[in-house]
């Protein structure tokens, strides 16, 4: 399986932050592939026109986004319908 691959499963909802393939450089100048991942949290956010909480898989700048600009009005900014992330 390719690294490529494997970083499709890791990513933000609300920035689309995924994870990153490049070489880590010994001072040799020998290159090695290296996996950088993007750091994900998985978080409950209280969404205050559904009097709902939502699970959703968040990126830290994402969380600081929400907390500066509230769930809804981060989720307009980015274009994402709050309703497709409630469960049916």
């Amino acid at each position: 399986m390719s690294k490529k691959r494997r970083l499709t499963g890791r990513k933000c909802r609300l920035t689309g932050k995924s994870g990153q393939v490049g070489n880590r450089v010994s001072h040799a100048k020998n290159r090695t592939k290296h996996v950088f991942k993007v750091n994900l949290q998985n978080k409950r956010i209280f969404i205050p026109s559904l009097n709902k909480k939502v699970r959703v898989k968040l990126s830290t700048a994402a969380l600081r986004t929400i907390d500066k600009l509230g769930p809804e009005a981060a989720f307009k900014k980015m274009g994402i319908d709050i309703k497709t992330l409630v469960r049916q």
